[in-house]
This record gives structure tokens, sequence and C-alpha cells, in this order.
């Protein structure tokens, strides 16, 4: 969701950056960047582990990412990502199916989707950070996504902006496309095993199917 359809990483890193500071944490905002794809919790313990060598209480983590939400509804704005209806349009067209799989819990946007992107994810095709256990990097996320679709891993690919959604996508065994929609480096991407990375939404869109025509009966997950 965050960097694929909507433009909102910039503001997700400003906010994580001012809770976390707040909390006497310190930290780079452009590391959050880094961390896309877990579920609000992993990432909270993954700096508590940094700053404090434990992990945060389950409740002060359910109060913090309250608190990150709250400044990221105060700061950010919903910017659908250019490039990106024409992409889900392609899809639409070629009947197939889309599941969302994000690692937000964040209601503000997951609400408006519907509205900005109309006819194209049916409520019950998402897998949020609410439905997990274990986010992204795990392959749980998109393992979820494949048993919605009910479909084989060779029948579906990812499409995502982050190295760790990235690593998810491979470890559920999917043709995974990056798309480099923020400030991660490409090299980024090479590391993670992406197997097409493109350098933004407008660009995989014009070649997206191309894409499908050379996978085995592909479906977007």
């Amino acid at each position: 969701m965050d960097g694929v359809l909507y433009d909102s990483m910039k503001y997700h890193t400003l906010a994580w950056q001012r809770m976390m500071s707040e909390r006497g944490v310190e930290c780079d905002r452009d590391e959050f960047y880094l961390y896309e794809g877990m579920t609000g919790a992993a990432t909270i313990n993954l700096l508590f582990r940094r700053a404090f060598g434990r992990d945060c209480d389950p409740e002060e983590a359910r109060r913090l990412y309250e608190r990150k939400s709250e400044l990221f509804r105060e700061i950010g704005k919903r910017v659908p990502m250019p490039g990106c209806a024409e992409l889900l349009r392609q899809l639409k067209e070629a009947a197939v199916r889309c599941v969302l799989v994000t690692g937000s819990g964040q209601g503000s946007l997951l609400d408006a989707i519907n509205e900005d992107y109309p006819g194209v994810f049916d409520p019950a095709d998402r897998v949020t950070a609410r439905d997990v256990k274990h986010g992204k990097p795990d392959p749980e996320p998109y393992l979820k996504g494949l048993e919605i679709a009910g479909v084989e891993p060779h029948e579906a690919i990812v499409i995502e902006n982050a190295p760790l959604g990235v690593r998810a996508g491979k470890a559920a065994g999917l043709y995974t496309v990056a798309i480099t929609t923020g400030p991660i480096p490409r090299e980024e991407f090479i590391k993670e095993r992406a197997d097409v990375i493109f350098p933004s939404m407008p660009a995989a869109a014009e070649r997206i199917g191309e894409i499908m025509k050379s996978l085995p009966q592909p479906r977007l997950s």
C-alpha cells in the first residue's frame, strides 16, 4: 500500500522519527524506508533492542503505534502514487485478481482505497498487519495472499517497493517486481534477488503486460 498505491512513505518516516524521538530513541528518518513492510510492533522492537537492549512491552508498543498513527494523520497527505492507476487498470482489464498485502494497519489509508482505486481490491482481498503474526520479511503475509486468491506461487506476481517486501515475496516462492518509488538504491533490491526492478511506477506500468505474458497464468498477489 504505502509506496505502491500511495506516495505516503515520506510522511510515515517522519511520523516514525518524531514518535521514537519523543520516546527517547535516536533514529534517522531515512532508516525507516528500510523497515517498510514490517509490522508496527516489529519496527518498535527493532529500535528498542538497539536503544535499550530489550523488546518493548506489548501494551506500550500499542500506545506508541497509536501515537505514530496520530502523527501520520496530522502530517500525512493522501496522494495516490503516479502511474499506479494505469498499472492497476491494465491488470483489471486482463482479469487479474488483485490482492493487497501490506504491513500497515493505517486505517486512514486502508479506508480510502475503494475511493481512490474503485473496483480493484475487494474488501476480502486484503492482508494487513492485523491479519498476520509475522510481518514482512517473513513470507506469511504473501502466503496468506496466495491462500485468499486460491493460487499457487508460480501463478502469482508481487509488486513491491521495499527490500523487506521483496525478501518476503521471494521466500514465498513468488515472481517479485521491485519498483524504486523512494530513496532506497537499486542495489538493495538486487541483494534481495528481485526478478525485475523498475525506476518508477510509470515505467512498471509500461511493461506490466509484457511481464504477465512471460509467466504461466500470472495473477497479482
